[in-house]
């Protein structure tokens, strides 16, 4: 059975990058958007990330521009939007469709792991959230309105 760890996305620097490098942390991995009601969710995130990296767990965002054009801006403005406003320093990646027939293959494979409210498995908005545990297998996914410090008690669980 795939897990996270059978996919490279490319980072936000234009880098492939494995997610099998990120074998055996918990990962929370999010779709993100710069110009969304939930964009201050990266605050959260980043303190998230700062706060429990040290015991093996990673953040990885995935900016996305399917949901009401809310990611309109390139690789490198999005990268310089979430240091200068939220400073985030979790791994950030490439523009990436998250529905439809280019949906990315990471995340048709999170839909297919955890369908959302009803069995739906297509992604509704921006801040979709995945959890995955060290082994690499989604446990749980988040609606946009989950704020980052109400999953705390779950990731430490993983942790």
């Amino acid at each position: 059975m795939a897990t996270v760890y059978d996919y490279s996305p490319t980072s936000i620097d234009g880098k492939n990058v494995p997610l099998s490098d990120y074998q055996g942390q918990v990962l929370l991995i999010v779709n993100t958007a710069s110009e969304c009601g939930f964009t201050p969710q990266y605050e959260g995130l980043e303190a998230l990330y700062r706060e429990l990296k040290p015991s093996g767990f990673s953040v990885l965002g995935f900016p996305c521009n399917q949901f009401g054009a809310q990611e309109p801006a390139d690789e490198r403005q999005i990268a310089n939007f979430c240091s200068k406003n939220y400073g985030v320093t979790f791994p950030m990646f490439g523009k990436i469709d998250v529905n439809g027939q280019a949906a990315h293959p990471l995340f048709r494979h999170l839909q297919s792991a955890k369908a959302g409210i009803l069995g739906s498995e297509a992604i509704k908005w921006n801040f979709t959230k995945f959890l995955v545990d060290r082994q690499g297998n989604v446990v749980s996914r988040f609606a946009p309105s989950a704020k980052p410090e109400s999953l705390k008690a779950q990731i430490r669980q993983l942790l």
